[in-house]
């Protein structure tokens, strides 16, 4: 029966799993957990490929406990209901250890079922999932388990296990093999540290290996093809996505082109343009803004062209428009000041209109009342002082100019008009 390389190569014990120092080095946490045989309920959280399946089979093993596994996108209500009819039988003499794969989609439910097993001991579980727990776990079932994060795991330990599936697979490979220098490195720093990904990457360039010279020629443009795009993670309904949202706005606002540039282009790869387009328009209000407040129609012109041009033109405009806001001065003076009159608005801090603001054609309505408007363009400098704010808010401030050369040019100038200066 035919195994996936990956699957044949998984790892039997905790110093054969590659990455995860963090909590399965010498002094590690997770480690020093599974070294007391004291296991408990547990959900592990990181992406696919980084050894979560494999650390629970592991400690499955080490243990006196029958391992069940559920996959919780095919397992239901059902498969549940027929691993508590096993506990207390002879089926289960030390308790049941399950395994819930993908646990973000069990529903309140599901996942309510197995409280009262958990609470006893009579279940360990062992959850993973690829999504944040704290949004998709719920909070009675965390309570009672500790959640243990995976990282991807870095290129450099990557590498070291494809070039033992390598070594394998040259193994039972009856003709010589010949590897061009520069493969094991190009598959480990593809596969975005995910290990799985590595040796079906190594599995597959084994099977379309060509023939030379009566030598199989591993070559670096076959491992490029085979692994093409494999470093990209990317869901646009899951963490990563969010996660690239995040890091480009936040180097926008940090004044990182490069930085900028390299969250584009994960955005480019993934063809997804809409969400790349909102975000660098929204830096432009948000981050830069009044600083230099002719951006924000440059910006939408660009977003408009890439909008337009499509994939792959669109990096032009979509380049030009990120490096032009990580390089722009920045204030944020416009978002704070709309944040606190909201906040004002929303507490209930509004009061009437002064009468001078209203709405002039009202006054033929048989409420005929002197506004006393005073129209700006009438006076010195096109201002006059009047009331603007309700009565409630007469001492409200929500923009303040930021320090920089254009809104402080601009308050300079109010200044002096307003005989402030």
């Amino acid at each position: 029966m035919y195994r996936p390389l990956a699957d044949e190569l998984r790892p039997k014990s905790l110093d054969d799993v590659v990455g995860q120092q963090h909590i399965l080095g010498p002094d590690g946490l997770l480690r020093r957990i599974v070294s007391s045989g004291s296991i408990p309920n547990m959900v592990f959280y990181g992406p696919s490929g980084t050894g979560k399946t494999t650390v629970a089979s592991i400690i499955a093993a080490q243990t006196n406990r029958t391992l069940r596994k559920l996959n919780a996108t095919t397992a239901g209500i059902a498969d549940i209901r027929q691993i508590i009819s096993e506990l207390d039988t002879m089926l289960t003499p030390g308790g049941v250890l399950l395994y819930l794969d993908e646990i973000q989609y069990f529903n309140k439910k599901q996942q309510q079922s197995l409280l009262e097993f958990m609470e006893d001991g009579r279940i360990t579980l062992i959850a993973s999932t690829t999504e944040n727990p704290y949004f998709y776990v719920y909070n009675a079932l965390l309570s009672r388990s500790t959640v243990f994060e995976f990282k991807q795991v870095p290129a450099p330990e990557v590498e070291k296990a494809v070039e033992r599936a390598l070594h394998i697979m040259q193994e039972r490979t009856e003709k010589p093999v010949e590897i061009e220098p520069g493969v094991a490195r190009y598959i480990a720093q593809s596969c975005g540290g995910d290990v799985r990904k590595s040796m079906n990457a190594v599995e597959l360039l084994f099977s379309a290996a060509r023939e030379a010279d009566g030598k199989l020629l591993l070559s670096l443009d076959d491992a490029k093809a085979v692994a093409q795009k494999s470093a990209m993670r990317y869901d646009k309904d899951g963490d990563d996505h969010f996660d690239i949202l995040s890091a480009l706005m936040k180097s926008l606002r940090g004044s990182d082109p490069d930085a900028a540039l390299h969250y584009l282009a994960r955005f480019l790869e993934a063809g997804d343009l809409p969400s790349a387009c909102r975000r660098i328009l929204c830096s432009a209000c948000e981050d830069v803004g009044l600083a230099y407040p002719q951006i924000i129609p440059i910006v939408k012109a660009c977003v408009d062209s890439a909008l337009m041009l499509g994939l792959p033109e669109a990096k032009l405009p979509l380049a030009n428009a990120v490096i032009l806001i990580a390089t722009s001065p920045k204030s944020n003076s416009a978002c704070m000041g709309i944040d606190r009159a909201m906040a004002d608005v929303r507490a209930g801090k509004t009061g009437p209109i002064p009468r001078q603001l209203q709405n002039v054609h009202a006054d033929g309505t048989g409420f005929e009342r002197e506004q006393g408007y005073l129209y700006p363009h009438d006076y010195p400098g096109h201002w006059v002082a009047q009331q603007y704010l309700p009565d409630a808010l007469l001492d409200a401030r929500y923009y303040e100019p930021g320090p920089n050369k254009t809104e402080q040019a601009a308050a300079d100038y109010w200044r002096r008009i307003k005989g402030e200066g």
